[in-house]
């Protein structure tokens, strides 16, 4: 990659100093023909150190808590697993709490009791958690801060004494707010978010290139086969078959009701920290080598094409900048809001070509121990989407699949892990490459 010198410019006006920046783009290739080598990027200086999830739960029958108290509670149990004090946070990457509309990051090191020397709300819908991570690197690379807590509450508050329904909860994705394009054009037309949307991105797909439900259908009881290893999966002792995904009920053709993510409660949170801290720590460092994002759009009704997801330029980074080919990863953790995000999260990230999903899922057992392990821990399919920390379900997986710690379900030598995020209706994508020490 070429390196651009920018020199000082200056112009004198009336007695004034003005400083003009002139930025000039470089031509960056972030693909690679070559396995292992590798682009400018993370150097390995950070690690996840610590995680937390909360089992999930179809409804929570515990306290209700506000988003600040199960901040906290979340913060404290990542630490633990970190064994780091929470008085040596310098750093917190966050997402919409409902008791403050802004300085959402003030607020909680407020709350906590934390000085910070950086702090970010992130606002990526399922992509954030990935998103965090990412950031949370760049940030220790940077030499910002040392280590930084990422976390998202995800059970519910106390009944408010003026309840009122969110706009979001009608709409979905889909903003109704006066001058968005989506309430001129969209919702008055009945297209909405998320089931009509990811249902058209698979009708898309039949037509560009063929369409199998069984192989769509194998991803999805796959999946919950996995999470019968997995005890705080939400569906634990509830395998499927393939029979089972296509006799449920048709949602939003040709999309299932088992082929689509269920809702619940959890809540989830990590911790990063510098490399050298996390080997002081005992634990093995699971470092963060590569990361990538893209967006370009929020609704289908405005992407470039339907199939040809965000996540390609995301994936291609991330596998690039940490200087892996493919046939290196030992699993991968995809986002699996529905199965069709399964498929064309498989292609985009370059495991196939475009249009060679289907061959690759029914050639390929996606279970724990098969020949390409996919969302280990069940997923969310499996698992259950547990609202905004839906997105952690698969970092946490791939922490402890490099640590080691997940028992039964252990991927044998599982040394390097890839994982996507991905926002609203394939808008907005995240992918990060772990690899253990």
């Amino acid at each position: 990659m070429s390196s651009v010198v920018i020199p000082p410019i200056y112009r004198w006006s009336s007695g004034q100093k003005y400083y003009i920046l002139y930025v000039r783009s470089v031509n960056k290739s972030y693909g690679s023909s070559t396995e292992g080598s590798r682009m400018a990027g993370f150097t390995g200086t950070a690690s996840v150190v610590g995680v937390f999830e909360h089992p999930r739960e179809r409804v929570h029958q515990g306290r209700r808590l506000l988003a600040l108290e199960q901040w906290a509670e979340l913060a404290a149990s990542a630490l633990r697993d970190a064994k780091i004090h929470p008085s040596e946070v310098d750093g917190l990457i966050c997402n919409d709490i409902r008791e403050s509309a802004t300085f959402a990051p003030a607020t909680i090191a407020e709350y906590l009791g934390w000085s910070v020397g950086f702090a970010e709300r992130v606002d990526l819908g399922g992509a954030s958690p990935v998103g965090m991570v990412g950031r949370a690197a760049a940030a220790i690379e940077l030499g910002l801060c040392e280590t930084v807590v990422c976390a998202a509450p995800a059970r519910p508050r106390p009944p408010h004494p003026n309840p009122s329904r969110a706009a979001w909860t009608t709409f979905g994705a889909s903003s109704n707010e006066w001058g968005s394009p989506q309430a001129e054009f969209e919702i008055p037309y009945g297209n909405l978010a998320q089931n009509a949307g990811y249902a058209m991105i698979a009708q898309r797909y039949a037509h560009e290139y063929g369409y199998d439900e069984r192989v769509l259908a194998k991803i999805a009881a796959a999946q919950r086969d996995n999470a019968q290893l997995n005890p705080d999966a939400v569906f634990y002792g509830q395998q499927i078959s393939v029979e089972d995904v296509l006799a449920s009920k048709m949602i939003a053709d040709p999309l299932h009701l088992l082929e689509i993510v269920m809702p619940c409660q959890g809540g989830a949170a990590v911790v990063v920290t510098t490399t050298d801290r996390a080997r002081r720590l005992g634990r093995r460092p699971v470092r963060v080598m590569g990361y990538g994002e893209q967006l370009s759009h929020k609704t289908p009704t405005f992407a470039r094409s339907l199939v040809d997801i965000p996540l390609r330029e995301a994936a291609t980074r991330a596998i690039a900048m940490a200087g892996v080919g493919h046939s290196a990863i030992d699993a991968v953790q995809l986002y699996d809001c529905y199965t069709i995000t399964v498929l064309l999260s498989i292609e985009a990230s370059g495991f196939c070509a475009p249009g060679e999903g289907l061959d690759f899922v029914r050639d390929h057992d996606l279970r724990w121990n098969g020949s390409f392990p996919t969302n280990t821990g069940g997923g969310q399919l499996g698992s259950g989407q547990a609202l905004a920390a839906g997105g952690f379900t698969q970092l946490v997986e791939a922490v402890r699949q490099v640590r080691g710690e997940v028992g039964q379900r252990q991927v044998r030598n599982c040394d390097t892990v890839f994982v996507s995020g991905t926002g609203g209706i394939m808008s907005e994508q995240t992918a990060v490459v772990l690899q253990g020490e």
